[in-house]
């Protein structure tokens, strides 16, 4: 009888581990690529953040009426995410914009502390991407949320100065974003060690395109960007969060023109299931989703794939 080949690798390297919250949820931690427990022992699931906006200006009305009318309230909203078995929430702080509310940086820092506290869940913060706007209100959100570990997002390459620094005050995360380059995701970890920031402390986005826009890529991104920190490559080793709530942005997902396509949020929420399969098969180690079934069948389908409780 023939012996089996050996097929594991043995890697030098691994993904850092990030506290979030109150000290009881980590991201990252990998010693291989996801999923290969022959290689990869660890049985820790990706994390899932359930998206909320303070404004739903613009927010697609089918993905809204799936929160049975606590999409009105941000802070009811995050509470249902943590409700459906949620790791963390997602809040998009529109209403700071000038264009629509320009809500002041300390009433959207209230609403971040009320969501912190009403879920006791890790929260990542993204503003109205108003780069001025967003540097105020990182800093008051900061300084209002001094016992959960928040993820400001995000630091780019052109800015990141303001929320890294926003970050450092009170022991925050950073989220680094690159766009889709392997390169620009070293460099800007690089940025921001050189400005301060420890590796307990940074998580990467490099842009997760969903289904229909470009999935491929992004995952190969992603897959080279996991690699090379398991290989050795110290400044690629930081968790990566991948965000899949565009895939309710895609034409073919949503379109309600021909009825023999069949229900579009059904149809929408399998495209976030598989833009957010593919991105936790290449490496992701935090999801961000809209749909709540979706989230609630990728949940289920990393637990099996991990062989976790």
């Amino acid at each position: 009888m023939n012996d089996i080949p050996q097929v594991a690798e043995k890697y030098k390297g691994e993904i850092a581990e990030i506290v979030l919250g109150k000290g009881d949820y980590v991201a990252g931690g990998a010693k291989g690529m996801p999923f290969l427990s022959f290689e990869n022992p660890s049985k820790r699931r990706p994390m899932i953040a359930g998206e909320v906006v303070d404004d739903l200006e613009g927010y697609p009305e089918m993905a809204a009426r799936m929160f049975d009318g606590r999409q009105n309230d941000p802070v009811e909203w995050a509470v249902m995410w943590k409700e459906l078995g949620m790791d963390a929430v997602c809040v998009r702080l529109l209403s700071t914009d000038p264009a629509r509310r320009g809500a002041s940086p300390e009433d959207a820092a209230e609403t971040v502390r009320r969501i912190a506290d009403r879920t006791g869940l890790p929260v990542i913060v993204c503003g109205c991407g108003d780069r001025a706007v967003d540097g105020r209100t990182m800093a008051a959100v900061s300084g209002a949320v001094k016992d959960s570990r928040l993820i400001l997002a995000k630091a780019e390459e052109e800015d990141y100065k303001t929320v890294s620094a926003a970050a450092m005050a009170n022991g925050h995360v950073v989220l680094g974003f690159s766009n889709l380059d392997i390169n620009l995701a070293k460099q800007m970890n690089i940025l921001l060690s050189d400005f301060g920031i420890d590796g307990d402390s940074i998580i990467m986005d490099p842009l997760m395109a969903p289904l229909g826009m470009g999935l491929d890529y992004s995952y190969s991104v992603n897959e080279r960007i996991r690699l090379a920190a398991l290989s050795g490559d110290g400044m690629l080793q930081q968790p990566m969060l991948c965000d899949t709530t565009s895939a309710w942005d895609v034409g073919d997902a949503t379109s309600q023109d021909d009825p023999a396509l069949g229900d579009p949020v059904h149809r929408a929420t399998w495209w976030e299931v598989m833009s957010a399969l593919a991105a936790m098969m290449s490496g992701a180690d935090i999801l961000v989703m809209r749909g709540p079934a979706a989230a609630d069948m990728v949940k289920v389908y990393a637990a099996e794939l991990t062989e976790a409780d």
